[in-house]
């Protein structure tokens, strides 16, 4: 395995991301998503699909998801570590899926652009903006107009539209008033904002 330059600390934030080798699909159906994110349940928090995620429980599983993008090429993943474990964890989704994948369609060979991208989140204000950016990713990308008519991220689940169990986004949820603020700060983002976020973006 390549060498990381990023330590993984329990308790630290950080930004994962990657897309498809070569930036070509790496969700191909509705199906492909869900799958994604039951694996993610599996393999990032340890719980088994017909298990019921309580916000009581988070800091038992080993990663918490505060907030999630799965794009058609990439995917974003905003986490809070809860060991030093995220290497393999992804390791294990990754291949777990590729598999899958390969089977499903008849395909061989790689299916992401290497190993995943990891960023540490060394603010509050960074934490808030990058929720943001992930959430406007569909918008951003010009699949869809507004982000909550992308079914795949965590947005529902932030201005009260899904009471979805995957995502805890109480901490940058707590930094506002209501769903409506949040929802608020989201929609006024401009091409300025992504300062605050550059380096933990992906390119």
């Amino acid at each position: 395995m390549p060498y990381r330059e990023v330590v993984f600390r329990a308790g630290r934030h950080y930004h994962i991301f990657n897309r498809g080798n070569n930036r070509q699909r790496i969700f191909f159906e509705r199906e492909n998503y869900l799958f994604f994110l039951r694996r993610m349940r599996k393999y990032l928090m340890g719980v088994q699909t017909s298990e019921v995620l309580k916000t009581s429980e988070v800091c038992t599983h080993p990663v918490t998801v505060i907030a999630y993008c799965l794009m058609p090429n990439h995917y974003h993943l905003l986490v809070q570590l809860n060991d030093d474990e995220l290497s393999r964890q992804i390791m294990r989704l990754s291949v777990s899926y590729t598999k899958a994948i390969n089977k499903r369609y008849k395909r061989v060979g790689a299916l992401f652009q290497g190993q995943f991208k990891a960023v540490p989140v060394d603010t509050d204000e960074q934490l808030l903006h990058l929720s943001r950016y992930i959430h406007l990713n569909p918008v951003l990308a010009g699949i869809v107009k507004h982000p909550h008519d992308w079914e795949f991220s965590s947005y529902r689940e932030y201005v009260g539209l899904r009471e979805g169990t995957l995502p805890v986004p109480d901490v940058v949820l707590s930094q506002f008033a209501s769903h409506r603020t949040y929802r608020a700060f989201v929609e006024g983002y401009s091409e300025q904002d992504r300062r605050v976020i550059e380096h933990i973006a992906i390119d």
